[in-house]
């Protein structure tokens, strides 16, 4: 079986019912973790992603299926629709990322083992832990990543120039 192919695009208005529901899918999926928005906040915040300029979703067979949101060097948020993960969208999209930026930030839950894995596998580290300090009151995991050879003070210096001209 071939790879699929995958297309990355800007996302638009029109996309926002699409990732809303992949986060309300991926929130329902997890026993562990509070249901504190409805389906319908989370289309909302998925638009306000979007007009923000922030979404760049994967696209394979013309059907959209995952999503990255991503505030200069700061990822927001990473979902893959449930039947499509493992097949590289997760990971094409976090590539994309690094391609534009020379260090990125995230957090994830510290019971979210799939997403440690995923990436720890992409050459994040773990740089702190707190015990809930979110909005969810659940312990949470920052990771960073680096491109090599930048220095860490160059790559903030290009984040903060990158958000200033996305302004």
């Amino acid at each position: 079986m071939s790879a699929p192919v995958i297309a990355l695009r800007r996302a638009d208005p029109a996309d926002a019912g699409k990732l809303g529901a992949m986060i309300t899918e991926a929130v329902t999926a997890r026993a562990w973790k509070p249901r504190l928005h409805s389906g319908a906040e989370d289309i909302a915040h998925a638009g306000l992603l979007i007009d923000r300029g922030w979404v760049t979703v994967a696209d394979c067979d013309e059907e959209t299926r995952g999503f990255i949101a991503r505030e200069g060097d700061f990822i927001h948020a990473l979902f893959v629709a449930s039947r499509f993960q493992r097949r590289g969208l997760g990971a094409a999209l976090l590539r994309d990322a690094q391609a534009r930026c020379p260090r990125l930030d995230l957090w994830t839950f510290e019971r979210n083992l799939g997403a440690q894995r995923f990436y720890l596998r992409h050459g994040f580290v773990e740089v702190d832990r707190t015990r809930g300090d979110n909005e969810e009151g659940l312990p949470d995991i920052h990771y960073r990543w680096q491109r090599p050879g930048v220095a860490a003070s160059a790559a903030h210096t290009h984040a903060a120039s990158f958000q200033e001209s996305q302004t």
